[in-house]
């Protein structure tokens, strides 16, 4: 006679390891039947919105204020014991009852570092097979279209650059490999086409180079002759991407680019601009996260041609994504999991941006570690786009391995974007 053991949470231990920006971050180990289990790494933004569960840090002299020991603790101390004996079975009660210890609207009482990182490490721990397949339920599921961050401004480089990212979308491709192999070719096209004008300074905090231009269009013009440079058409096989994150230079409610101070109006028409001269196909950020009304307008106006996407705006927040489907604000949506702080959170709002008609794309966030995650999470959702930084630094190349992992046993592959 076979007895099939119940598999259950034997011990959860968090701990403080350094993250790719050399700041403490949060690491969970999930031991079922006494086993190691699933592990998993707690990402950090630099650039974040307000309204974004609280991540939660020490606030005292040592790591200069950004250390974990709180977080760590509220795990080891207090999660801990109440989740041992339960079954890992069921992830969503496993994060329903992480919520319910919080029990704060924003996770403000234990940080949302902390329960992510029991949530995911507890998911890996639950998985059966591949976790890009457990994800799944059986479902649909495909290779995402990268977006590659290959010039960094804004928050993620100390330039004068105030736009955060000028990504790449390699999508004329059958196979994601190809499309991986663009991409790098492009990255490396960049470089070359920098270092002749003696602008290759280094990299910024998601491996993309991190020039000072005379002004913010410079990194396009650039980047659309990296293109060309690699021997790829322009919008036909790549096309660039865009984060803005405009919310880093809105103050005195104005918008403050290139030298100048411009209104909503006025840096919508300078987008639109951009748009009619360089192959742009998605906006992520392009006004501030409570300008709702400059959003709602450029929506109705350029949403018909390119991806409007919303990060700060939405923070993966029901709540937020709610009032940006109602007022048409966009019509894509950025997805990190440590916004809103349990994995089954995540995949809710996941699906009600489908249901909307928004595209989803699933993100690191600039400060990172080794952990893959978010590749198996983009494949198994089927979110169809993933964003994880230039192909540079092995804290955004372990997605981009993963991700070439998985191909071997999933050979569908996105080729429309929205």
């Amino acid at each position: 006679m076979t007895y099939l053991m119940s598999r259950i949470i034997s011990n959860l231990y968090a701990r403080m390891i350094l993250d790719s920006r050399g700041n403490p971050t949060v690491e969970v180990d999930c031991h079922v039947n006494k086993k190691l289990a699933g592990r998993a790494v707690v990402p950090s933004g630099a650039s974040t919105g307000s309204y974004e569960a609280v991540e939660l840090r020490d606030n005292e002299k040592e790591w200069m204020g950004k250390g974990v020991n709180r977080a760590v603790s509220n795990i080891n101390e207090i999660i801990r014991p109440q989740m041992i004996g339960m079954s890992i079975e069921n992830i969503k009660e496993i994060d329903e009852k992480l919520i319910q210890i919080d029990n704060s609207s924003n996770k403000s009482i234990l940080g949302a570092n902390a329960i992510l990182g029991v949530s995911l490490a507890c998911l890996r721990a639950s998985k059966t097979g591949y976790l890009w397949d457990f994800i799944s339920e059986g479902k649909e599921c495909s290779l995402p279209i990268p977006l590659m961050n290959i010039l960094n401004g804004g928050a993620h480089a100390s330039t004068n650059v105030e736009i955060q990212e000028f990504m790449i979308i390699p999508h004329g491709f059958d196979k994601f490999k190809d499309s991986l192999r663009a991409g790098v070719e492009i990255y490396h096209a960049l470089k070359s086409v920098l270092e002749h004008d003696g602008l290759l300074t280094g990299v910024g905090d998601e491996g993309g180079f991190t020039p000072n231009l005379p002004k913010n269009e410079d990194g396009l013009q650039y980047v659309k002759l990296a293109i060309e440079k690699a021997n790829y058409i322009p919008g036909k096989q790549v096309s660039i991407a865009l984060d803005v994150a405009a919310q880093e230079f809105f103050y005195d409610d104005l918008y403050h680019i290139d030298g100048k101070k411009l209104s909503g109006k006025e840096l919508a028409n300078l987008y639109s601009s951009w748009i009619d001269k360089y192959p742009i196909i998605s906006i992520e950020d392009p006004f501030g996260e409570d300008d709702w009304e400059s959003w709602i307008a450029f929506t109705s106006k350029e949403g018909h041609r390119l991806q409007i996407v919303g990060d700060d705006l939405y923070v993966t927040n029901p709540e937020r994504l709610a009032m940006g489907i109602q007022s048409n604000a966009s019509n894509s949506i950025l997805i990190k999991p440590n916004q809103i702080g349990t994995f089954s959170e995540t995949i809710e709002v996941i699906k009600m941006a489908k249901n909307a008609g928004f595209s989803t794309i699933i993100s690191h966030r600039s400060g990172e570690s080794s952990d893959d995650l978010i590749a198996d999470l983009a494949v198994g959702i089927n979110s169809g786009q993933i964003k994880t930084g230039a192909p540079a630094r092995s804290d955004r190349t372990s997605k981009y391995n993963q991700l070439i992992r998985i191909s071997e046993n999933c050979n569908n592959f996105t080729t429309n974007l929205f």
